[in-house]
Order: structure tokens, then C-alpha cells, then sequence
């Protein structure tokens, strides 16, 4: 679990999300790789249903249940 500044923190690998803002705003998929980059933020996988993938930030996810 971690804490990515929003209102309920907790992003953890497997969770289904959604990308609300950023690049890839709108686009939604399960939680891969979630790690702290060097730079102190975090960063994830998102995997799409279709099998793509991207890199974004912690901070531009949501959780489908919050």
C-alpha cells in the first residue's frame, strides 16, 4: 500500500483502475509493477483489457472502488 497523495492512498499491484489525468486520461486497466521511481514518485503498469500497456504516475490513478 502506498500513499500517492489523494484522498484514499491505497494503490496496490492487481487493483483495477482509472486514469484520471495525464496522457492516458480516461483509459482504465489493472495495477502492474508499482514501485517509488528515484525521483521520490510513484509510478505503476497500467494493463488494459486488451493487453496494452502504459507507464504513468500514482497520482493520476484511481481505484475503481474510491
Amino acid at each position: 500500500m502506498i500513499n500517492n497523495g489523494s484522498a484514499n492512498p491505497s494503490i496496490q499491484n492487481g487493483d483495477k483502475c482509472t486514469v484520471v489525468g495525464g496522457v492516458h486520461q480516461g483509459k482504465a486497466g489493472v495495477v502492474e509493477d508499482l514501485h517509488e521511481s528515484s525521483g521520490g514518485n510513484w509510478t505503476l503498469t497500467v494493463r488494459q483489457p486488451n493487453g496494452d500497456r502504459f507507464k504513468t504516475l500514482a497520482k493520476n490513478v484511481r481505484t475503481q472502488t474510491e
